[in-house]
């Protein structure tokens, strides 16, 4: 059986890893961004008409951009919106419809790490 051969930096790697001084994977390898996207967020905000009047009864959606699984809430009559659950590792669009009228589809991306997620989503 032919012998392995390992670097002197992976032999150190190893040895830090037995004697438990180090761990696995390294802490500078983790992108610190990737750490903290991990969990739910809730998303919210409010529709409003071109006079920033708030718009009640509209189709608000949410689209995961991976799955392509839609949820929808229709608005208050306040305008607003809430959705609960959002994962936060995974990219989403959102729009509000009504009356053929829609909003400027906003992205919801794995790389914001706010756990709540507040716009507002004006019709045209």
């Amino acid at each position: 059986m032919k012998p392995i051969r390992i670097g002197w930096v992976a032999s150190i790697a190893l040895i830090a890893l037995a004697l438990g001084v180090a761990s696995f994977p390294p802490a500078g390898l983790l992108p610190q961004a990737m750490a903290q996207n991990m969990g739910q967020r809730n998303v919210s905000g409010t529709v409003v008409d071109a006079d920033s009047n708030p718009v009640s009864s509209a189709t608000v959606f949410l689209k995961n951009e991976k799955t392509k699984a839609i949820r929808s809430y229709t608005s208050s009559a306040k305008g607003r919106f809430y959705f609960a659950q959002v994962n936060m590792s995974e990219d989403y669009d959102l729009w509000a419809e009504k009356d053929g009228r829609k909003s400027v589809v906003k992205t919801v991306s794995n790389w914001d790490t706010r756990k709540e997620f507040e716009t507002e989503l004006k019709m045209k």
